[in-house]
C-alpha cells in the first residue's frame, strides 16, 4: 500500500513562467519519496495551499486523544516514509494550533532521518492550561522535506571572528 508522494520544488531556467506554467514547471521537476499507510484511515501529507504557496505539508492524527497540560504525547499518524539519503524530513508545528490553542512540537523542528522506516509520530505538548482534544484526522503538524550536507569534522585552532565568543545576548536587544 505504498505510495510516491512530490515535494520538491525547483529553480526554472530559461524564461519567467507565471501561475500554471510555474506549478507545472515544479510538479514536473518535484522529488519523489515513498510513504507507505499502516492504517487504513492515515491521510497523504498535503499542502493546504499548494507547494506554491507552503512549504510545509499538514500531516494528521489517525487517533482520538487527549492532550493535558505540560504532558507531552507521541500522537500516530498512521504512516511511514522513505526518506532519500541526504534529506530529512522536519516536523513542524501549525500556527493556527500554537496560536489559538497553546499547542506545540516540542523538539520543533523534529527530524526524520532517511534511514527510519517506522510509523511518523508527532511529539505534541499543550502548553495551555486546559486538557485539549486531538480527533482521528485532525493536522496535528507539517512537514518540510530539507536537503542536508554530510559533515566530517576537522580538529584544529578556528579562526577568529568580529563576533568571538559573544554567545547569549551579545547582539543587543
Amino acid at each position: 500500500m505504498g505510495a510516491i508522494v512530490n515535494t520538491r520544488p525547483s529553480a526554472c531556467s530559461g524564461g519567467v513562467l507565471v501561475g500554471a506554467d510555474i506549478e507545472a514547471a515544479m510538479i514536473a521537476d518535484s522529488m519523489n519519496i515513498r510513504i507507505k499507510r499502516l492504517h487504513p484511515d492515515a491521510h497523504l501529507p498535503a499542502y493546504a495551499h499548494g507547494p506554491l504557496e507552503d512549504a510545509g505539508m499538514d500531516v494528521r492524527a489517525i487517533e482520538t486523544c487527549t492532550l493535558l497540560p505540560s504532558e507531552p504525547k507521541a500522537v500516530a499518524t498512521g504512516l511511514a516514509l522513505e526518506i532519500p539519503p541526504g534529506y530529512e524530513v522536519q516536523v513542524r508545528p501549525r500556527s493556527g494550533l500554537a496560536l489559538k490553542h497553546a499547542i506545540t512540537v516540542p523538539n520543533a523542528p523534529a527530524t526524520i532521518d532517511p534511514g527510519y522506516r517506522g510509523e511518523l509520530k508527532v511529539i505534541l505538548l499543550n502548553l495551555g492550561k486546559e486538557p485539549y482534544q486531538v480527533h482521528a484526522g485532525d493536522r496535528v503538524a507539517q512537514l518540510v522535506v530539507a536537503r542536508y550536507e554530510a559533515v566530517e569534522w576537522e580538529e584544529s585552532e578556528l579562526a577568529d571572528s568580529r563576533r568571538g565568543e559573544g554567545g547569549f545576548g551579545s547582539s543587543g536587544r
